[in-house]
């Protein structure tokens, strides 16, 4: 049916594609058909072949081009296409930022009931962005995507409820999010304690983020265990205890968290909180580095270098630096820079 030109059809087999149903994953294969799809008008390919483009799947990565297919989905009503190209205006990418139009087309997404769109509606009220600041109608917008279990809304209600940012103590939805958040959800406990450690719409507060991460933490959650080994490390909010910090790194990093390798690794490499161990920290470098985080790429760079718990290795340290050079890494940028200047591994 793809073949002789039904875009419903030719939209599943790029779904197909996409996500490896019963056929290998192929992105170029799966933007092949939503393209197809897309030219005939299907919504949800132009969709599809928006996030295709933006995310650079199959394709050189194209904001512009994103932007393109977004709006002629999101002008057929479609209400991922309407929040994608949301996006796109409030961020910048692909044109220039506007938050008038994000506003817009954020609105006839959340109509629908699209609880992100919803989201950023009460974001651009709350911040002000091209509107007049009104936390109420901030509320009643992370309201609505709070029902949707939208944990980053649930996050900005109860924030504004400790703070009293447009929300009464007694009202008692919001008490009750509250109350959710402080002893149910860690993914909101730990959203409300990186708003605190950012200064993210409420004062900053160290202490308070120490809080919820603590209270995330003690869930399991390999994201909150690592922000909590970093306030311990830094003496952010609590007193600076090094030990206390490879505690909860290593919490993160049995769970797979690459952020929470790369800082036990820097703990072994330098001995604090723990005895100094290359190996050690040369093992967690790789873990993290091989999911592809650009900081232990260019640690473990280091490593090769200096022959620093692995043979010395100028020709596996350039390939680590240039990897992690090119995610933007600037040390790495400069160590590799250095090896091409004296002709070291290359």
């Amino acid at each position: 049916a793809a073949d002789d030109g039904s875009a419903d059809a030719q939209e599943s087999l790029g779904d197909c594609y996409y996500n490896g149903y019963g056929v290998e994953q192929d992105y170029s294969e799966a933007l092949k058909w939503y393209t197809m799809a897309a030219e005939a008008g299907n919504e949800y390919s132009q969709y599809s072949l928006g996030r295709m483009y933006q995310n650079g799947y199959g394709t050189e990565n194209d904001y512009a081009e994103a932007v393109q297919w977004y709006r002629l989905s999101a002008e057929q009503g479609y209400p991922y296409g309407q929040n994608a190209l949301a996006s796109m205006y409030y961020d910048g990418n692909g044109v220039e930022q506007d938050y008038s139009e994000a506003l817009k087309w954020s609105l006839l997404a959340a109509e629908q009931g699209h609880s992100y769109a919803q989201k950023r509606v009460g974001d651009i009220y709350f911040y002000g962005q091209g509107v007049e600041q009104d936390y109420n109608e901030a509320y009643i917008w992370y309201l609505k995507a709070s029902k949707q279990s939208n944990a980053d809304a649930q996050a900005q209600i109860a924030i504004m409820y400790t703070e009293g940012l447009g929300i009464s103590k007694d009202d008692s939805v919001a008490e009750e999010i509250f109350s959710n958040a402080e002893h149910g959800d860690a993914s909101i406990q730990y959203t409300i304690g990186y708003k605190y450690e950012k200064g993210d719409g409420v004062t900053q507060n160290f202490e308070a983020a120490v809080h919820w991460y603590r209270l995330a933490a003690e869930q399991g959650l390999a994201s909150a265990q690592n922000s909590l080994g970093v306030c311990y490390d830094l003496g952010k909010g609590v007193e600076q205890n090094y030990e206390e910090a490879v505690k909860w790194y290593r919490l993160a990093a049995e769970q797979g968290l690459a952020a929470a390798q790369d800082n036990l690794g820097i703990c072994y490499a330098i001995g604090e909180g723990v005895e100094q161990n290359y190996e050690e920290a040369v093992k967690l470098f790789r873990f993290a580095a091989e999911q592809g985080l650009a900081a232990a790429q260019y640690h473990l760079g280091i490593r090769y270098a200096n022959g620093e718990g692995v043979e010395q290795n100028y020709e596996e340290a350039v390939n680590w630096f240039r990897l992690s050079a090119e995610q933007g890494n600037r040390y790495a940028q400069f160590n590799l820079g250095n090896c091409y200047y004296r002709a070291i591994g290359v």
